[in-house]
């Protein structure tokens, strides 16, 4: 009985579900009208996705285990972990940075603009430096790996890098003002567009959705920021609204002439979870062993992928920067 109750806690966590679980066994529906309780419907939503696109490419027969074997076993891997481990830093975060806050705001609907302006501002930076510095990249390899899309790739991630986001997260939003209340709701917000964002071609074939595509990013963004064309590397690295993209000029269009194709630019035995979760860390220990002098060494951990002191230089900006030359010259 001790197991099977262990198996619904987990199952309880998994879909988000334990706050409107408490509501309809208090018997106060009421709470559903709170912020609180609107949250507590909201956070369901996310999993939920990642159950009905299964579901529905099972009814239409477009299922392919194989896609999802390995990001199931990740989110396996990261809830032993947490369980293990135990670390949550979001409100120890709140609590140490709050008293540091430039300004503190409420809850007014029109302060929730700022905040998921401010939110945007620290997916876009914590997402950049991702992809920019080579450690970081390591742990980040993990999300890009995969050479097919769907709802669950929101989820395949590095327990690290979970924990380094959620304390930058935390700290970066409260020093700006965020009041906690608002910055889970907005996380919450965040995870369902995420699932949404990550849903496969074989559930959503054209991802693009109209006059939207000015204002956030769709489906068909992420798509291009998972792709290892050249075109499309380190591009749309928000996670919903455009604007620090569009202004910091990583925003990329997909294009029907390129069609996208998922993965990263190494060799990658995606059938492994060995080589999808430390694979990178290996091909940078061999940059490191291989480069001469201490300060290269250094380099290399700290320099973007691709970055070579001695031979050619195969970072994205580099590789995106030539292709679009050709481009043009073909034109």
């Amino acid at each position: 009985m001790e197991i099977l109750s262990k198996v619904l806690n987990e199952i309880i966590d998994f879909f988000r579900i334990g706050g409107l679980l408490s509501i309809i066994h208090s018997g106060h529906y009421e709470v559903l009208l709170t912020l609180e309780g609107f949250l507590s419907f909201l956070s369901p939503i996310a999993p939920l996705l990642i159950i009905i696109e299964i579901v529905w490419l099972l009814i239409s027969r477009r299922f392919n285990k194989d896609t999802y074997r390995i990001p199931f076993m990740i989110i396996l891997i990261n809830r032993v972990l947490s369980r293990l481990i135990g670390v949550s830093v979001i409100l120890l975060c709140i609590r140490i940075f709050s008293k540091y806050a430039l300004f503190h705001i409420s809850l007014k609907w029109y302060w929730f603009v700022y905040g998921y302006l401010v939110y945007e501002l620290n997916t876009f930076i914590r997402h950049y430096l991702s992809h920019k510095i080579r450690l970081l990249w390591c742990f980040h390899s993990v999300h890009h790996a995969p050479e097919s899309l769907n709802a669950s790739i929101t989820l395949n991630t590095s327990y690290v890098e979970n924990i380094y986001t959620e304390i930058f997260t935390a700290t970066f939003c409260t020093l700006l003002g965020m009041n906690p209340v608002m910055l889970f709701a907005i996380m919450i917000i965040d995870s369902i567009w995420g699932a949404f964002a990550h849903i496969s071609e074989n559930s959503l074939k054209n991802a693009r959705l109209g006059f939207l595509e000015k204002i956030i990013l769709t489906p068909s963004h992420h798509r291009v920021h998972h792709g290892r064309n050249f075109l499309y590397m380190d591009t749309n690295f928000c996670s919903m609204i455009n604007i620090w993209d569009r202004l910091f000029r990583t925003y990329q269009e997909e294009e029907e002439s390129v069609p996208v194709e998922y993965g990263i630019t190494r060799e990658v035995d995606s059938g492994k979870i060995v080589d999808v979760y430390f694979g990178e860390f290996g091909e940078l220990w061999q940059d490191i062993k291989n480069a001469s002098g201490l300060k290269n060494k250094l380099l290399y951990i700290f320099m973007p992928p691709g970055w070579n002191p001695d031979g050619e230089d195969l970072r994205a900006r580099t590789l995106r920067s030539n292709f679009i030359k050709t481009l043009k010259n073909e034109a």
